[in-house]
């Protein structure tokens, strides 16, 4: 159940970065309270789930699913650039993750 919770919380990660680029610094009151609210429940996500997993390998997983996912919807939201060595390192972010779970 706490890898289930993790990545849960990974995806709320992604939500509160995606958020912030919406919050045009903290100027817009909506897409703020939403980002704030991410950021809120992502982190007490994450804080339960290391109460039964690793502290390196829960926060590893949390900020790999963050980093992965903020850089793919980056792609898809904003138009940022699909280059092959920016995705030859998502995928090496994603090995790592995989290869963090399959040894804990």
């Amino acid at each position: 159940m706490a890898w289930v919770v993790l990545v849960i919380a990974g995806l709320f990660e992604i939500g509160w970065a995606i958020g912030l680029k919406y919050t045009h610094g903290f100027s817009r009151l909506w897409p703020s309270v939403g980002t704030v609210v991410a950021m809120a429940i992502s982190i007490s996500l994450l804080g339960w789930a290391m109460r039964s997993l690793p502290v390196g390998t829960a926060y590893a997983l949390w900020t790999g699913i963050g980093a992965v996912g903020t850089v793919l919807l980056g792609i898809v939201l904003f138009g940022e650039a699909m280059t092959i060595a920016r995705l030859t390192c998502v995928a090496l972010i994603v090995t790592g993750i995989l290869g963090l779970k399959l040894t804990s």
